[in-house]
């Protein structure tokens, strides 16, 4: 977001201070589930900061923001940090399940009633961020966490990838791809256009 390759730079500084802060103070919470997940908040506002002071230095990296998932895994807990319109999926058995809610213009949409979920995935706004890091001095994200199961998978993507692919063909690639499922992914995306950057972090138990 923002900016000759705004994005890309603020997407590199919130996930190198997001990482760093996590590991720097992990061991003094790693005893209480309520604790991990105030570190992630944290650790998110830190990123946010550091994004907004770099946009200050350098009036050419002004208004550049990005998205940002986190999954800290520990004790069979996966530890989500959210905010934008990346997602963060959980494959369980047969089933894909989204765990995060986008913080888009077309969600809140959805969520008031006033369009439904497929109209939404054609909507000319579906991009227009409500919530991102780099946009206001207080981020807001969601923290949450799930039951990591044996077999568990966990899927990290930005909307690169969900632009071009539904949830269905999404779990039918990682499900078909044992060995390679994010090469497989970012190629099919690319192959239906692939307008956008596309990341995607897959996480097996």
């Amino acid at each position: 977001m923002g900016g000759y390759n705004g994005g890309e730079v603020a997407s590199k500084l919130a996930v190198v201070a997001a990482s760093n802060y996590i590991e720097n103070n992990f061991n003094d919470v790693k005893d209480d589930k309520e604790k991990i997940l105030n570190l992630i908040k944290s650790a998110m506002e830190y990123a946010n900061m550091i994004v907004l002071e770099k946009a200050r230095e350098n009036e050419n990296l002004d208004q550049m923001g990005t998205t940002l998932e986190i999954c800290l895994i520990y004790m069979n807990k996966a530890y989500i940090g959210h905010i934008g319109d990346s997602r963060t999926y959980r494959i369980r058995k047969n089933i894909i399940r989204r765990i995060t809610t986008d913080h888009s213009y077309v969600q809140e949409l959805v969520k008031d009633g006033k369009i439904t979920k497929q109209e939404a995935e054609e909507h000319p706004k579906k991009n227009m961020l409500m919530k991102a890091l780099g946009c206001e001095t207080y981020a807001e994200p969601d923290v949450l966490y799930k039951n990591f199961l044996p077999d568990d998978i966990i899927v990290l993507c930005s909307d690169g990838l969900t632009n071009m692919l539904k949830e269905a063909e999404i779990y039918n690639i990682i499900k078909s791809n044992e060995l390679n499922p994010e090469e497989e992914l970012i190629k099919k995306a690319n192959e239906l256009g692939g307008y956008d950057n596309i990341t995607t972090v897959i996480i097996k138990n």
